[in-house]
């Protein structure tokens, strides 16, 4: 194993980490600044307030996008073990 093999399996490895990751996170932060605008809005000051509607947002985007990113890790997972004695050995 040299290596340009150890460099390709870590840019592989992240790139599944940001492409499972990102749509949950990125809709986590649009839907927190959201309520924060709301709340500077209408002078509400409950910090408990935009964990709710994270969770549910970040729970509608597992059941939406899960299967395309659980695919996505699947593949990554089949190419890691179907080569693990290139990796190993």
């Amino acid at each position: 194993m040299d290596q340009t093999m150890v460099i390709n399996l870590a840019r592989e490895a992240l790139s599944t980490a940001i492409t499972v990751a990102g749509p949950l996170l990125i809709l986590g932060v649009l839907v927190g600044l959201t309520v924060s605008i709301i709340q500077t809005a209408t002078s509400i000051q409950e910090q408990t307030l935009t964990f709710v509607p994270k969770i549910l947002a970040v729970m509608f985007a597992i059941v939406l996008f899960g299967p395309k990113l659980l695919s996505k890790l699947i593949d990554f997972t089949t190419g890691l073990l179907s080569h693990l004695t290139y990796f190993v050995g």
